[in-house]
């Protein structure tokens, strides 16, 4: 029979601390926005009355909702493919040069650096119509007929933000995809060429699948950026034009903060939770099933 483990009273002095910080800023908000959620507040005043599963019942007729729900899976699916996409090419590139592998390294990290808030001005700018990088290209190149108002198109708008964050993020991804690349073994690399085996081979048949890890990490942390963007779109469209670049995580900072309905907000917040929850685990189980472990 194993003996019952005794109350370790230096191990809780050293966890308490982190504990009682954990308890106040993530346990105690989480239920307070639950139960947030079945209420109608402004998030000022103390009159808050509790009315039930209102704010879920009207989050599933609102067309508002549909909409933000509609374009955070166009921005998660745009740049959870592309970012890894450009990533990984930008691995394979710094593992393959001869020279100046840290410094190539650096240069494509650099932009993980900048905050969303100064990334977004900077692309503002460069999209901006009139005095644009982008349409001042253009028209140096002889394309001018192809100038647009990158932000105030609304078919153009997601796209254009999705670059800002693939420009942002690819760098941090790439060094994830570096350190598994660096860890596939050489020999199997060159017995496969020996063998005949083409680059693409390669690649496909030995490289792919031994650093199927790094796909898993990358890809569930490319989910849950695009699930809660919210700087760049502060910053460079403020949800428009109209409600097109409007997402989940900046329509509950609208209703809760600018609209006075807390409440609501709340809701759409626990809901985005339980999406982000759910997809992930739908991910992580099909990703980590094609994970090989030397």
């Amino acid at each position: 029979m194993k003996k019952a483990k005794k109350f370790d009273s230096v191990a809780f002095t050293f966890i308490a601390p982190a504990f009682i910080l954990f308890t106040l800023f993530v346990i105690v908000p989480t239920i307070a926005s639950v139960y947030y959620s079945f209420t109608s507040w402004d998030g000022i005043s103390s009159d808050i009355k509790f009315i039930g599963f209102a704010n879920y019942r009207e989050i599933f007729t609102s067309a508002r909702f549909g909409n933000a729900l509609k374009n955070t899976a166009i921005l998660t699916v745009f740049i959870s493919v592309f970012e890894n996409a450009i990533a990984l090419g930008l691995a394979l590139i710094v593992d393959n040069v001869r020279w100046g592998k840290n410094f190539f390294r650096s240069a494509f990290y650099i932009p993980v650096l900048i905050s969303g808030i100064v990334s977004g001005f900077i692309w503002k700018i460069m999209y901006n119509y009139n005095f644009g990088t982008l349409n001042a290209m253009l028209q140096g190149v002889g394309l001018g007929d192809f100038k647009q108002d990158w932000l105030g198109n609304a078919a153009l708008t997601l796209p254009m933000i999705g670059v800002v964050l693939i420009w942002k993020g690819a760098g941090y991804y790439m060094i994830i995809y570096l350190a598994s690349l660096q860890g596939v073994p050489v020999e199997l690399i060159e017995a496969a060429e020996i063998d005949g085996a083409s680059a693409w081979q390669r690649f496909k048949a030995i490289t792919v699948p031994l650093i199927s890890g790094a796909f898993t990490i990358n890809f569930t942390l490319s989910l849950i950026k695009g699930l809660k963007v919210f700087d760049e779109i502060n910053v460079m469209t403020d949800g428009g034009p109209g409600f097109t670049s409007e997402t989940l995580v900046y329509l509950l900072y609208k209703v809760g903060f600018n609209e006075g309905r807390q409440g609501f907000g709340t809701a759409v917040g626990i809901m985005l939770l339980f999406i982000i929850v759910i997809l992930n685990a739908i991910q992580q189980k099909f990703l980590k099933s094609r994970e090989v472990q030397l």
